[in-house]
């Protein structure tokens, strides 16, 4: 005799139906698949099939890291420091990168810039073995970055996961030079971003400058002192000694004093005159601050470098000037525009921005940022 055909097809591991012939309703169960062990859902099927689902899921992950926590617990009992998975030497790298940062011997923005591309490793091969990686899994990452149209993101992951690779050689975890991806093509960014030149930053400068009057003051700074925006919101009155404004940038740790005397003869302006219109009757140890209270600032505190950037931008947005198929220019190219200038003036522009090259003293390199590097004009 054939059987009866069955009411509910199941589809989903680990769901069961019960039918209550008293009452002819359908009753249904999830097995635990570990333990073996019934738990009742009720009589509500769509209920009962979500709940399996995610229960499902969830012991799919915990096994997960069961089985991770296994690799890790085997590669102990081998006393090897080769079968260790790439999620916790990822999680080792960030440390070594905090601490590098507490020694200063990285920037903040440094550590930020790592922590994407680490996590896409994560993301990509976090189970696998540290030494089983090979330049297919990088070449994948990167690739996949650049596929959406972020080269330069490509490059930064690039560089980033090359680092990873010899820190995890300096420690011993793969073999001396193995480094997957540092045999990957390294992505082309292409430079869309557009030059300012002066007539446009004179434009932009008149609508700043009526809008805020610290736009104006950090906008002359940008172009007269040649710094990155993060040191002109840092640059404080008592950083003027010696009839010099002294700055260690922040990007590099390089100190550098420039004479109050320094004039861009392109803008007409001085550091001294610059110093003078920053200030005002608002009390701040900062050149560029507030001169008015706020809803969100007080009068004489620091204009943070969003706050600049922020106002540049409308400030440029407004000059209405035409930037071709480029991005417009940013709060940033002031420092390349001032270096343009100031090369043709005949000023030191590797001294003024702070570059280093082969080309410095031996005694440049080996003072260790201990002496200040002073601009000749």
């Amino acid at each position: 005799m054939a059987a009866r055909p069955r009411t509910h097809k199941i589809t989903i591991p680990n769901l069961y139906s019960k039918l209550d012939k008293r009452t002819g309703r359908v009753y249904w169960q999830y097995k635990h698949p570990i333990t073996g062990k019934f738990h009742s859902l009720g009589t509500d099927a769509d209920e009962a099939k979500k709940v399996a689902c995610e229960a499902n899921d969830i012991i799919a992950e915990q096994r997960t890291r069961q089985i991770l926590s296994v690799n890790e617990k085997i590669a102990r009992m081998r006393e090897s420091r080769e079968f260790i998975t790439v999620t916790t030497w990822l999680d080792r790298y960030l440390d070594i990168q905090q601490e590098r940062l507490e020694s200063d011997d990285i920037k903040i923005n440094s550590v930020k810039q790592k922590k994407k591309p680490v996590e896409l490793l994560r993301q990509h091969s976090g189970m696998m073995y540290l030494k089983d990686i090979t330049t297919l899994e990088i070449a994948e990452i990167v690739d996949d970055v650049k596929s959406q149209g972020y080269n330069r993101m490509a490059q930064v992951v690039r560089t980033t996961l090359i680092d990873v690779f010899k820190e995890a050689q300096h420690a011993g975890h793969v073999p001396p030079g193995y480094n997957p991806a540092q045999a990957t093509k390294k992505p082309k960014g292409k430079i869309t971003r557009q030059r300012l030149n002066t007539e446009e930053w004179k434009k932009i400068f008149e609508i700043a400058d009526s809008n805020h009057r610290y736009m104006g003051n950090a906008m002359l700074l940008a172009l007269v002192t040649g710094q990155r925006l993060g040191d002109i919101s840092n640059m404080k009155f008592s950083d003027i000694w010696d009839d010099h404004l002294h700055i260690i940038q922040e990007k590099t740790g390089s100190k550098i004093a420039i004479p109050l005397s320094i004039r861009l003869n392109a803008i007409d302006w001085s550091l001294r005159d610059i110093v003078g219109r920053c200030r005002d009757n608002a009390v701040s140890p900062y050149l560029v601050h507030f001169f008015h209270s706020t809803s969100q600032a007080d009068r004489g505190s620091q204009v943070k470098a969003n706050t600049m950037t922020m106002n540049f931008k409308k400030a440029r947005d407004k000059a209405d000037i035409d930037w071709g198929e480029g991005t417009p220019a940013s709060f940033h190219e002031q420092r390349s525009l001032s270096g343009r200038l100031y090369k043709a003036q005949g000023i030191d522009t590797q001294q003024l921005l702070g570059h280093r090259s082969p080309n410095q003293t031996a005694k440049y390199h080996d003072d260790r940022g201990k002496d200040w590097s002073t601009v000749a004009i």
